[in-house]
């Protein structure tokens, strides 16, 4: 029997805002690199401190620190052990051995009996028993469908067959990922410590598609394992240790496939917990700290900068400090760049990330049902993809390819400084916006920031943005738009999507509609009418891009929440990683 072996643990981030008499801290501790075959690397995180604005706004500022006394608790970060075998799965031994089936490995025989080979070995060991099982619980195999049976007879404790819909080749990855999670719901459900996850027809894929498959099912397994319990007062321990992959190869390929896994799956639950923490933990100040501590633990190819009020004054960014403006915790301007540490560079790409950390709406104040004002803390849900995609990287390291990741951090409050519908901004291109609603807030601050990103002179820029309920309503919560004039950019990031398994559509950019967006009185206003809402807001991004640069708009208002779990999905990191690979040298 040949194997390899890697290990991946889901990272564990822990915040805290508390106050002293002059400065406020706020910690997120205990955060641990994944470990890497054999070996586990940590990183121990310090406390960091950010002084408040002076004056009139200190009393204030330090009331919102101690806000709610919140002290989250840190996480025992759960481990799982991976190991690729080619075994005999009857001879397996152990707590659950999960089958994933699509619907034509379920057909049976005018007796009734599996045609699958792989079912047909398992029922014949267990005298028919499956193939009644099956029945009786009318299980097709159906996308979402999972069966857990305890029958003497295997190796194993249990059976599970786990449904993957008819797992066509553009939607398989994101099959593949469900199968991980519906083992890791599977093994919680049962306090399982070891699984085994084997396809019931695996051996029709290409070498290529075993290494993409055994990915994403250890991607759905940890990051359906991960649970984020910082702010209960009680958590479980994770039961599971260790997960065999069954039927899909060994090899020093497959190990570096993993250890790739695990590197992007650090990134994922790090962008989860920025987006889980709610507004009175994580704020601009915080966001733009754990963007240094990014830069610190991958010093040898990231670095920061991060700019105040005064030098964003200084850059002209009116459009984004218009909307900071109402907030007494202060904006702050982040900038981190990749750089591989040898090599020459070929490409460099900008990803830029919406990054409101709470999004009350300003003077147009969020109202009424389906407002979901309680839910703005995720409006800075761009920005964590791409601060876990920044992570993610700082780990890979891939070759020949410079990245710039910028997010434009602040709050959208209501106070007697903030901006008022009716006010004239001046974004740092020059072009001046009549606020028609200040609730359209997230593109004032990513005008500015798309103006800088071209400055850095990148070649691309994709942004990220929760920016329409437009969009969630045109593709639902599961899907994110993207608008971009370029065919070669969509091809990319779509493809990038396919491997990730995440869901993209392309809406379109039309220019027609950019009529409802012209001002009497200034260049243009911020928002349009209803129809068309995710498209007007596109186009008014467009106007802060050089037409040189290759750009693209990813609305993920509906994708960055799973609202079935009422916690953060931790959309976009994957995808992104993916795409700045194929234009990196690897």
């Amino acid at each position: 029997m040949a194997a390899i072996r890697v290990s991946l643990a889901s990272s564990s981030l822990t915040l805290v805002a508390s106050a002293s008499t002059s400065y406020y801290s706020s910690l997120f501790s205990k955060f641990r690199s994944l470990p890497l075959s054999n070996l586990s690397f940590s990183v121990n995180k310090p406390l960091f401190s950010c002084s408040p604005r002076r004056g009139k706004r200190m009393a204030h500022a330090l009331a919102r620190a101690t806000l709610g006394l919140t002290h989250p608790s840190p996480i025992d970060s759960p481990k799982i052990s991976f190991t690729a075998k080619e075994i005999d799965l009857v001879e397996w031994k152990g707590d659950i051995l999960a089958v994933g089936v699509t619907e034509k490995d379920m057909a049976k025989d005018e007796n009734s009996k599996f045609q699958n080979s792989v079912l047909k070995t398992l029922d014949s060991k267990l005298g028919g028993l499956l193939s009644e099982a099956s029945s009786e619980e009318d299980f097709t195999g159906k996308i979402g469908q999972l069966t857990v049976l305890r029958l003497a007879g295997l190796g194993s404790k249990r059976i599970s067959l786990i449904g993957l819909g008819q797992c066509l080749p553009a939607s398989s990855m994101a099959a593949y990922r469900g199968l991980g999670e519906a083992v890791a719901a599977a093994a919680k459900a049962s306090q399982a410590n070891n699984v085994a996850i084997v396809l019931a027809s695996s051996e029709g894929l290409s070498s290529e598609t075993k290494l993409t498959t055994a990915s994403a099912i250890a991607t759905g397994t940890v990051l359906g394992t991960y649970e984020d319990t910082r702010f209960r007062s009680e958590s479980k321990k994770t039961a599971l240790e260790s997960v065999d992959i069954l039927g899909l190869g060994t090899g020093p390929e497959l190990a570096k496939k993993l250890k790739y896994t695990e590197e992007v799956c650090a990134g994922v639950i790090f962008g989860k917990e920025l987006v889980n923490a709610p507004a009175n933990v994580l704020t601009p100040g915080v966001l733009a700290e754990e963007a240094k501590k990014i830069a610190a633990t991958y010093s040898d190819v990231i670095t920061a900068k991060i700019l105040d009020e005064e030098q964003c004054k200084e850059l002209k960014m009116g459009s984004y400090l218009g909307v900071a403006a109402a907030s007494a915790n202060p904006p702050h301007f982040i900038h981190l760049c990749y750089k591989p540490s040898s090599g020459t560079v070929k490409t460099k790409l900008g990803l830029v990330g919406k990054g409101l950390t709470f999004d009350s709406g300003g003077y147009n104040i969020k109202t009424g049902p389906g407002c979901s004002i309680e839910l703005m803390k995720f409006d800075m849900g761009g920005s964590a993809a791409v601060l876990g995609a920044a992570k993610a990287l700082g780990q890979i390291k891939p070759p020949g390819v410079e990245v710039h990741f910028i997010v434009a951090a602040c709050e959208n409050m209501i106070s007697g400084t903030g901006m008022r519908p009716g006010d004239i901004l001046t974004a740092s291109n020059g072009k001046t916006i009549e606020v028609n609603n200040t609730d359209a807030e997230g593109r004032l601050t990513l005008a500015d920031a798309l103006v800088y990103a071209c400055n850095q002179g990148v070649e691309k820029i994709v942004d990220l943005a929760t920016l329409t309920g437009a969009c969630v309503i045109a593709l639902g919560p599961s899907i994110a738009g993207i608008f971009t004039p370029s065919d070669e950019l969509a091809k990319e990031v779509m493809e990038a999507s396919e491997v990730s398994g995440e869901k993209l559509w392309r809406l379109p950019l039309e220019e027609s509609y950019w009529e409802s967006m012209k001002s009497g009185v200034a260049d243009m206003v911020n928002t349009g009418g209803r129809p068309g809402g995710s498209i007007t807001a596109a186009l008014f991004l467009k106007q802060f891009v050089d037409e040189k640069v290759q750009w693209m708009h990813i609305d993920m208002a509906g994708p960055v929440w799973n609202e079935k779990k009422k916690v953060a999905s931790g959309f976009g990191i994957s995808t992104l990683v993916e795409w700045v690979l194929k234009n990196s040298s690897s």
